[in-house]
């Protein structure tokens, strides 16, 4: 059994000060964000009502039951949270895989590279490909 192609999953990798945001279906990126926590109510409810989400997750770490209390009066449905032990790492691969390092930086490997930007948006996507890729068993 696939996901079903209309299945629009919101994710947040939660934290203290920011929180990263990203929205996907089977295949594709709809949107992603780096927000501050206090912004994060407002996002949410932005990107719920203009991607027609139809599940949130949150990542089960730093900062999950703050997000998770943000987010039940907003939300509509359940909210899951997802296994997120190493996103990190693997958000800081993607995010060179869409940003090769240029000039001099290319020549240090990119396991010693830091992004020169926030990236928790894309461990947001990481948490929205593994609940979409549960969905799909």
């Amino acid at each position: 059994m696939t996901a079903e192609p209309h299945t629009i999953v919101l994710a947040i990798d939660p934290g203290r000060m920011k929180c990263g945001v990203a929205v996907c279906t089977p295949g594709h990126v709809l949107a992603r964000a780096v927000v501050d926590t206090g912004s994060l109510a407002a996002c949410v409810k932005d990107w719920q009502s203009r991607y027609k989400v139809t599940d949130v997750v949150i990542g089960d770490r730093t900062g999950a039951d703050d997000a998770e209390h943000i987010l039940v009066p907003i939300v509509s449905g359940a909210i899951r949270r997802i296994d997120e032990a190493g996103t990190t790492l693997r958000a800081r691969d993607r995010y060179f895989q869409d940003h090769p390092p240029r000039g001099w930086r290319r020549l240090i490997p990119r396991g010693l590279l830091t992004p020169p930007e926030l990236y928790d948006d894309y461990a947001a996507v990481l948490l929205a490909e593994a609940a979409l890729d549960k969905n799909d068993r």
